[in-house]
């Protein structure tokens, strides 16, 4: 499943880093803790989480993340966008919980 799928079909609003959407999704990452994410989420994964700073990114790129996905209404800073844009790394946004999104991804990469 690719990025682009998640973003029409889960009705994510795009913010920058659209030249990623062709990136391949193997699974997701639930967490705000940027250490967490740094020590346990794997390549090819999407990330949800609430925040919105430039540090995601850095992580994102770090770990070969496939998207960023921010909940609650949250929108990225500045900076996060400038970074995504640098790095092509998709940051989606949705006004759902962790919960629901995280399961609404599940049942999609697994169903798929």
């Amino acid at each position: 499943m690719q990025v682009k799928e998640i973003v029409d079909i889960l009705n994510l609003k795009i913010f920058g880093g659209s030249q990623g959407l062709d990136r391949e999704i193997t699974g997701g990452y639930t967490s705000d803790l940027l250490s967490d994410v740094m020590g346990h989420a794997d390549s090819g994964k999407v990330w949800i989480t609430l925040q919105t700073h430039k540090n995601v990114i850095a992580i994102a790129s770090l770990k070969e993340l496939s998207a960023v996905i921010l909940i609650k209404g949250n929108a990225p800073d500045a900076d996060m966008l400038a970074q995504a844009e640098d790095e092509g790394i998709p940051v989606l946004g949705t006004n759902e919980e962790a919960f629901e999104t995280t399961g609404k991804l599940y049942n999609l990469i697994m169903h798929s």
